[in-house]
């Protein structure tokens, strides 16, 4: 097992080296103060590490946002590790397998490397599907996305789906950035369905899906419209 351990205090830093050396499957430890130091690292490797041990609250950018980015780079499991409680929901709408509250004894982190070495043994799961109310579908079946308050509605006509999150936190989930593409600040479109694009004034266009559904691009997303074929 490689281990990334990103954490602004070096003492923090420092006990979890203590705690993951006495495990025998820990094959390395990587550490880095900060988000960006921590994305770089992860991206510079011929392999990603396999687990990311994430403080939440550091200079430079949150543990949360990090996670999904360090998801998208490869890296398969992430645990939180953390002074803050307040988090926890978040963590876990971004598959974190486990949620450590600072201080946390050497029994606490056992147990939750207990189940990423049950994740790690696992296929890798597919990239293009994602668990929304229990239910898993497919990112490519899924026509675009709208924001409802702190919701996102996950639309595949004639059905939606209902799921906590905004919309500029799903767009920064593993695979989904990729897969979808902001042309309003209430909703993002899936370029595979896009039928039809009519182009008005000002640099806005509408968007015409399979389904028959129209979305409008609007003025400040007008850069989107590179995205499409002429």
């Amino acid at each position: 097992m490689r281990v990334l351990i990103v954490d602004d205090e070096p003492a923090a830093r420092a006990r979890l080296r203590r705690l993951l050396a006495a495990e025998a499957d820990v094959a390395e430890l990587l550490e880095a103060p900060d988000a960006p130091a921590a994305l770089a690292l992860a991206r510079g490797l011929a392999v990603p590490p396999d687990l990311a041990l994430l403080d939440i609250e550091m200079p430079g950018g949150s543990g949360v946002q990090l996670a999904a980015a360090l998801r998208e780079a490869g890296v398969r499991c992430v645990v939180f590790s953390t002074a803050h409680a307040e988090h926890a929901l978040r963590a876990f709408e971004l598959a974190a397998l486990d949620y450590l509250l600072k201080p946390y004894t050497a029994e606490r982190l056992g147990a939750a490397l207990a189940r990423v070495r049950e994740r790690l043994a696992r296929p890798p799961e597919p990239v293009g599907e994602w668990w929304v109310a229990g239910e898993r579908l497919r990112l490519a079946d899924v026509q675009w996305i709208s924001a409802a308050d702190n919701y996102i509605e996950l639309h595949l006509p004639p059905r939606s789906l209902l799921e906590r999150a905004t919309l500029a936190d799903a767009l920064v989930r593993p695979g989904w950035a990729a897969r979808f593409l902001r042309v309003h600040r209430s909703h993002a479109v899936n370029p595979a369905h896009v039928q039809r694009i009519e182009r008005l004034g000002s640099g806005e266009a509408v968007l015409t899906l399979g389904c028959g559904a129209a979305l409008r691009v609007s003025r400040g997303y007008r850069a989107a419209l590179d995205r499409f074929a002429p």
